[in-house]
């Protein structure tokens, strides 16, 4: 299933802040700054998120050092907020509560029963553990944007950056380009979806009856792409990380040994799940997944909808973005826009054409040769991450021309360059003043990182 292993866009350090709270007896306190522990779990939890957050899923050599640097930078500045009594209301973090909660119901998860299904928490339970994580974590931002807030560059630093550069040390950038998309995922009729449970029903009585065995049917008829190296096993954790699809995981811990399951709904069609063995939380599962076909008619109505949408667009009713968040079935166009992420993990909307590199963007390549800036593409059939029938319109919104590393062309990268550059300076000499006015305790296996030494030697100095 391409992947019914799929990460939720939601389970962020939140999230692993909270287990590691529970895990407290078993953990061990790498370092204490002040009142304030910091785990071992916590630096763990840290770096397995920036190495999904990694273009290439790889950690730099000093990766442990900065992330150790940048805990402790975290916790000074919690407590110097609490000084401060900076205001951060419980309003705010009450809102913010409300707002993560409500994310990973609607999400991640789908309802308030499935959440608590999966993660073993009520609404209430949630709520009164990550109360202080998300307070903590308001304190901090609200503590560095006062450290920051001063920081400013002007035309001449940042042109002193640039100068700094030597000459045969400057980036070249290959044509960059922003590009949106609007999707429709056509629905199957009801004919289709009642098909496709009317089929896995049929194989349900014929394992029952004895005709035939789970595995033979799943290797034989199931559409999950990795059937045929897994024959559609899967083991699932009550608390993956990497988690599964929540109606999936649900159905599946629902199940006893050795029974199956009616079709179950999910977004990758409609499942037949057997259970295979419990242990704990894991739980060993087999399924047979059938997807309701898409007919040529419902692409040729999603078309003729689509092409609607676009001619809105283009007799300048609505823009482009406000179509994308009105009408795209895409999961993260209510996030993005629309617009295609740079694979940096940067945030920007800038990108090459080597980035397009997923089958369902590949026909965007093709396009680019006819398509210029500000124009909206015909609408377009293709298949989707996981091989269903979509139909897009691709919006190119800017190209830029090939070109080395100019204050012309490139001015707000290298601006914000510099800015970045002087902010971490002022953090860190507001950190050398601050941290020796707090007890500060480190894990030997860090003190010889950088900053932390510098920091170390502060205190001692005191």
């Amino acid at each position: 299933m391409k992947k019914l292993l799929a990460i939720a866009a939601g389970i962020l350090l939140l999230w692993q802040t909270s287990s590691a709270q529970q895990r407290l007896v078993a953990d061990k306190i790498i370092g204490v700054v002040g009142d304030k522990i910091i785990l071992k779990s916590d630096m763990d939890g840290a770096l397995a998120e920036q190495i999904r957050n990694s273009p290439d899923e790889q950690l730099p050599p000093n990766a442990a050092c900065m992330m150790m640097e940048m805990l402790i930078s975290q916790k000074v500045m919690i407590l110097q907020a609490e000084r401060d009594s900076l205001p951060v209301s419980d309003g705010d973090v009450e809102g913010q509560l409300e707002n993560q909660i409500r994310y990973y119901i609607d999400h991640v998860y789908g309802s308030k029963e499935k959440m608590k299904e999966i993660t073993g928490y009520s609404v209430y339970q949630i709520r009164e553990r990550f109360r202080t994580p998300i307070k903590e974590r308001l304190l901090a931002q609200a503590m560095r944007n006062k450290i920051i807030d001063g920081v400013k560059v002007t035309p001449s630093e940042v042109k002193r950056t640039f100068d700094a550069i030597p000459k045969d040390s400057l980036k070249f950038y290959e044509s960059e380009l922003e590009i949106g998309t609007l999707v429709l995922q056509p629905k199957a009729t009801k004919e289709m979806d009642q098909y496709a449970i009317d089929k896995l029903l049929e194989f349900k009585k014929r394992v029952q009856n004895k005709e035939s065995d789970f595995s033979s049917l799943a290797m034989l008829y199931s559409e999950d792409p990795g059937v045929k190296e897994n024959k559609g096993i899967y083991v699932l954790n009550r608390n993956d990380k990497n988690t599964y699809d929540p109606d999936f995981v649900a159905a599946s811990f629902r199940l006893k040994e050795g029974e199956i399951s009616n079709p179950i709904k999910t977004q990758f069609g409609y499942h037949l799940i057997q259970m295979v063995k419990r242990s704990g939380d894991n739980v060993t599962v087999q399924h047979i997944v059938v997807r309701p076909a898409i007919t040529k008619s419902d692409l040729v109505t999603y078309t003729s909808k689509l092409d609607s949408i676009r001619k809105v667009i283009l007799d300048g009713k609505m823009t482009f973005t406000e179509a994308v968040m009105k009408y795209s079935d895409a999961p993260s166009a209510k996030f993005d826009g629309g617009m295609l992420q740079s694979r940096t993990g940067d945030g920007s909307t800038l990108i090459t054409i080597d980035q397009l590199d997923d089958p369902s963007e590949r026909e965007i390549v093709m396009m680019l040769d006819t398509l210029k800036p500000g124009h909206i593409s015909a609408p377009s059939q293709f298949l989707d991450e996981q091989g269903r029938p979509a139909i897009r319109i691709v919006f190119l919104k800017t190209r830029t021309q090939p070109h080395r590393e100019n204050l012309s062309d490139d001015y707000s990268r290298i601006q914000q360059r510099t800015l970045e550059v002087k902010r971490a300076d002022a953090i860190n000499k507001w950190l050398l003043e601050k941290i020796p006015t707090f007890y500060v305790h480190v894990d030997d296996e860090y003190k010889n990182c950088n900053h932390i030494n510098q920091w170390m030697s502060s205190i001692a100095k005191q």
